[in-house]
């Protein structure tokens, strides 16, 4: 069953598709004199199809499927990196990040140092704070740890989380100060599993500000590694082939469900925006899966950046619906702005696109006739249902992703003309990015033979800077 039908049946709804030219983008016309809460919710090395509005046959999640019927679910999305921090540093900003060159995972190498966000790059936080919103980062950052790239310094009042792209779920003994959980700078020692604690500030602040409008950046760890799990939850899933992602996954949900009950509770789940996605694909190295994608985090395959999207806004958004369009994690900053009445993006260079006009059906068609994405050698241009595969240093693979979803079939030969035409877009769109700030060190000859590998549909040798080292050793008595 294609990919498409199984969404139309999972809500059992209908999309009226229409041939009508692209309008001008139309403001939101908002119905309340209340502005919108905005909350951005963030899953963590996340694969493709685990969850059940995703089509999961084995992994639970209850309070998300209901967020979804409820909501609008997206086949089509995509993020603008397939790792965790420029995937981040595009959403905040709503650019490419290779435009101030963050274009590499982590936020500087040995020699440049921590460099993260340029100190002249604006946040969605900045804008909204500016305009009256309380803003507050809960959970992973990874943007960057000096004083200059702090939360609090980029558009947060508050953050709750920590600095680091990755830690242990349960508390740390001595924690550095990039993976302690702090509040605003203060440590804060906490006791239980770091989901429920950040589920569980999320509620405490929508409650505490249930009469002021805000912005929530709400970044969980979950389900990146170490993969770590409550013995309560490991006990309910003590039998499954996933036992640890399936309780990580769990808990995941569940704290999410607390946000939305408590939204409901102090009625203001109708008029709060709410985005839901996955930083990029399914990890190799969590158990995930990315169901009918070829690839996952890190390369340059429909794995490693198209990812589970939700939008819920009942006030403005009908939901029981699915959307196909081409869209992409960059159209948060845009569509936010445009649904609080903000109308700041002509100054603001964002690339992104205001959905709502779609999801109306005011405007039919793709909110992106093209996208594209670029991490050090590893490039690709998507134009329509054509996508260009580049790998400096060895060459490029095309596909049409109507008819080859899974990216299997090369039709560089086939088709000269599509190759070399997407080829030039992909070349245009790099004359306005800027050479990336730092790269990634001993990673780069491990992408570099993992996406050579899936280009040429080969099985993949190894995974890891480890595992290469290993490979190499074992080559070289042979």
């Amino acid at each position: 069953m294609k990919l498409k039908q199984y969404f139309y049946l999972l809500l059992v709804c209908s999309i009226i598709s229409c041939k009508s030219e692209k309008k001008e983008l139309a403001k939101v016309e908002i119905s309340t004199n209340k502005k919108p809460n905005i909350i951005v919710i963030i899953a963590d090395d996340a694969g493709y199809i685990d969850f059940g509005f995703m089509g999961s046959e084995d992994l639970e999640t209850p309070q998300l499927d209901k967020l979804a019927t409820n909501g609008i679910i997206f086949t089509d999305a995509h993020v603008s990196a397939t790792v965790c921090a420029p995937s981040r540093a595009g959403l905040i900003t709503g650019r490419y990040q290779q435009r101030f060159g963050f274009e590499a995972n982590n936020t500087g190498d040995k020699k440049s140092g921590d460099v993260g966000l340029a100190s002249d790059v604006v946040t969605i936080a900045d804008v909204f704070k500016k305009n009256n919103y309380k803003t507050i980062a809960l959970g992973k950052w990874h943007l960057g740890a000096k004083e200059h790239n702090h939360p609090n310094q980029r558009g947060f009042e508050d953050f709750y989380g920590f600095l680091a792209g990755s830690r242990s779920y349960f508390p740390l003994k001595n924690p550095s100060t990039n993976h302690m959980l702090q509040h605003n700078g203060e440590r804060v020692i906490f006791d239980g599993y770091l989901t429920d604690v950040l589920g569980d500030k999320s509620v405490s602040y929508v409650e505490e500000h249930k009469n002021e409008p805000y912005f929530m950046y709400l970044s969980y760890n979950a389900v990146h590694t170490p993969m770590e799990a409550k013995e309560v939850d490991l006990e309910k899933y003590k039998d499954h082939p996933r036992k640890t992602l399936a309780a990580m996954t769990w808990s995941l949900d569940e704290n999410i469900g607390k946000l939305v009950d408590k939204l409901e509770e102090t009625d203001q789940l109708d008029n709060t925006l709410i985005f839901f996605l996955s930083d990029n694909g399914g990890a190799n190295n969590n158990t995930s899966k990315n169901g009918p994608l070829k690839g996952f985090k890190g390369n340059k395959f429909e794995g490693g950046h198209r990812v589970p999207f939700i939008i819920h806004w009942p006030k403005e958004l009908k939901g029981n619906k699915v959307f196909d369009g081409l869209s992409s994690s960059l159209d948060i900053f845009t569509t936010s702005l445009a649904a609080a009445g903000i109308y700041e993006d002509k100054n603001l260079g964002l690339d992104g696109v205001n959905l709502v006009p779609y999801l109306k059906e005011e405007i039919a068609g793709d909110p992106h006739d093209k996208l594209f994405w670029r991490k050090l050698n590893e490039a690709a241009v998507r134009i329509g249902d054509e996508k260009l595969v580049r790998l400096e240093g060895y060459g490029s693979t095309l596909y049409n992703l109507k008819n080859d979803l899974g990216e299997t079939s090369d039709l560089t030969q086939s088709d000269k003309k599509t190759s070399e035409n997407l080829h030039k877009e992909l070349e245009l769109w790099e004359t306005g990015l800027i050479a990336p700030l730092w790269d990634e060190e001993e990673w780069m000859d491990v992408t570099f033979h993992i996406q050579k590998r899936l280009m040429e549909n080969k099985p993949i040798l190894y995974t890891s800077p480890g595992e290469m080292r290993k490979y190499l050793k074992k080559q070289s008595y042979n």
